[in-house]
């Protein structure tokens, strides 16, 4: 009880402290300084909320259990006993909710995402499901009120897409998003199929969290530039002039297209984009095989190469291999009613870092 507390009182008396500087004059003329400010006290705001109501709770379980200790009137002391096992729940609500919102977030759940979509085993019906996952995806961007801008797409043989990225801007995009990356496996009757029996194909996310030049640096003398044709559906103009754009990192033999955009100079920078983003998911990748030496995760581990869902369509039926969740409304998942998983699996990387003792 006493830590906890120690930790609140500590994080109540730097929100006043940054309340008081974003508002100063010299604060404001810097910046930088002041947006660094001002999302510190936005994640602050919820925990010190939390914590005044805690507060409330703990100053009125002290007052019934006074009444108890001196009142001599038997109703009163009953009054007084209801009072106290009623707030001792929400006590014990609160601590719970306290543990979660003190557990530390990871820096870049903040960030923008880039998602990558690529067909995997299953030939035409791969590249038909990635197109069906990223009309999903739109419709849950379009419900969040997220922004999402394709990057660079290649169409399948009949339809969908052999791989499709695009980068995705809100608010938290990256630490909601971030538990989409692995292996999406789907088991349907493909369209082609006369004989009406169930095919299984796969395809792989990856979710990038976008990274910044401050995050990354690129030395341009290690970037090895192309240009082509576009062959993707962008209009027109994509065909008569090479504005498409491969880039690739030397050291690393990263190698990133951008071929969506309407001029070679907005390619170029999508493409440095992008490449900036998969060194910077390299870096982080590096940093999760360490911790998880010591602490496996199974909810974002990062491994792209993993099995995490299942789409069985005769059944309706999705199913996330990592926490064993399985959801019967498949059509209503498919047009972008994703939330249920998404809060399930945030649920569980919440226990899984308070069963760590991760919580500060």
């Amino acid at each position: 009880m006493s830590d906890l507390l120690t930790k609140l009182q500590a994080l109540a008396i730097r929100f006043d402290e940054i309340g008081q500087k974003i508002t100063d004059p010299e604060t404001i003329s810097d910046i930088d300084r002041y947006i660094k400010l001002n999302k510190e006290y936005k994640e602050l705001e919820g925990i010190v909320a939390v914590y005044k109501l805690y507060q409330n709770v703990l100053d009125n379980i002290r007052s019934s259990q006074e009444i108890l200790e001196k009142e001599k009137d038997p109703e009163m002391k009953e009054m007084a006993r209801a009072e106290v096992a009623s707030l001792s729940e929400r006590r014990t609500l609160l601590d719970e909710e306290i543990k979660v919102l003190l557990i530390p977030k990871d820096p870049e759940d903040d960030k923008n995402a880039i998602v990558e979509l690529r067909a995997g085993t299953g030939g035409d019906e791969a590249c038909i499901f990635v197109g069906d996952i990223f009309r999903m995806y739109s419709m849950y961007f379009k419900d969040r009120g997220w922004k999402m801008e394709v990057i660079n797409s290649n169409t399948g043989g009949t339809s969908g897409f052999k791989e499709i990225s695009f980068e995705v801007i809100g608010n938290g995009v990256f630490g909601t998003m971030k538990f989409e990356s692995g292996v999406h496996r789907v088991q349907r009757v493909p369209e082609t199929e006369a004989q009406g029996r169930v095919h299984t194909s796969a395809i792989t996310i990856a979710v990038l969290p976008e990274a910044e030049e401050v995050d990354i640096k690129l030395n341009m003398t290690e970037i090895k530039k192309d240009t082509f044709r576009s062959s993707g559906a962008g209009g027109q103009h994509v065909n008569k002039t090479e504005s498409a754009i491969r880039l690739t990192h030397l050291p690393t033999n990263t190698v990133v297209e951008c071929q969506d955009g309407r001029s070679q100079h907005q390619n170029f920078e999508r493409a440095l984009q992008v490449l900036r983003s998969r060194l910077y998911q390299a870096k982080l990748d590096e940093v999760n095989a360490k911790r998880a030496a010591t602490r496996k995760s199974l909810v974002s581990t990062g491994d792209r190469s993993a099995k995490i869902r299942t789409y069985n369509y005769p059944q309706a039926r999705i199913t996330d291999h990592r926490i064993n969740k399985t959801m019967y409304n498949l059509p209503v998942f498919m047009n972008g009613e994703i939330q249920e998983m998404i809060d399930a699996l945030k649920m569980a990387e919440n226990a899984e870092k308070l069963g760590a003792g991760e919580s500060a």
